[in-house]
């Protein structure tokens, strides 16, 4: 599904090497986490898939498509196929848990009949069926989380990416919300996650991916947190 093929990103003139001969592929329903030291490279490869960023050299493949060869006016279709849930949720202070997920379906053009069916629906996946109307100020980290979780899902893409998406949280919520992105994975969507807890990495058994100063240096399809 997605291949990096001699990926490399150099920023200031050369000066800063941020990926340097990345290559690797996910295949379609892996749950992949990457792993490494802040500046290791984990963020801008992400950036890559979601062509927020270009590669100095080399390529970045989903499916058969060229990911920096789509026009401009053809990016918003393809970022369709992908959901992101970032570390600090940015969800939407003034809308509800389910006004933060409707918004998500009405800029992809979604009905106001699919917005009623679906909405609820991604709130119960995540446990949450009972926070449809909570504002994010009434809700715990964890519960944030779980709602943007919810927002990354309700339009059914192909992948989702989840930078550092236990960063803020306790242990108990950190386990709740890897418990979903593992549902969402048995569910047939891809899951790509950046992590520097252990823990999760540890306890999840799946395939780990570790970086180190812009490179890949491990591998393993059952893997452990090593660094």
């Amino acid at each position: 599904m997605i291949y990096f093929d001699n990926v490399s990103k150099i920023y200031n003139g050369g000066r800063s090497v941020a990926l340097h001969d990345v290559t690797f592929q996910v295949a379609p329903d892996e749950f992949v986490s990457i792993v490494g030291h802040s500046g290791a490279g984990k963020t801008t490869l992400l950036k890559m898939l979601i062509a927020e960023d270009k590669p100095t050299s080399g390529q970045v493949f989903f499916e058969s498509l060229d990911i920096h060869k789509i026009s401009k006016g053809s990016l918003p279709k393809y970022r369709r196929k992908i959901g992101t849930v970032f570390q600090d949720f940015k969800l939407l202070p003034h809308m509800t848990a389910y006004e933060n997920i409707a918004f998500a379906m009405e800029a992809n053009g979604r009905s106001d009949a699919e917005i009623a069916e679906n909405v609820p629906q991604a709130l119960e996946l995540v446990d949450l069926g009972d926070k449809v109307w909570n504002f994010p100020h009434e809700l715990s980290g964890g519960e944030k989380q779980r709602v943007a979780i919810a927002r990354a899902i309700v339009n059914q893409p192909d992948i989702i990416i989840a930078d550092e998406p236990t960063g803020n949280l306790d242990p108990i919520a950190t386990y709740e919300v890897v418990q979903i992105l593992k549902k969402i994975n048995d569910l047939g969507t891809t899951v790509i996650m950046t992590t520097h807890n252990k823990g999760v990495i540890d306890a999840l058994g799946r395939r780990v991916i570790t970086m180190d100063e812009g490179r890949i240096v491990r591998d393993d399809s059952e893997g452990k947190y090593v660094l």
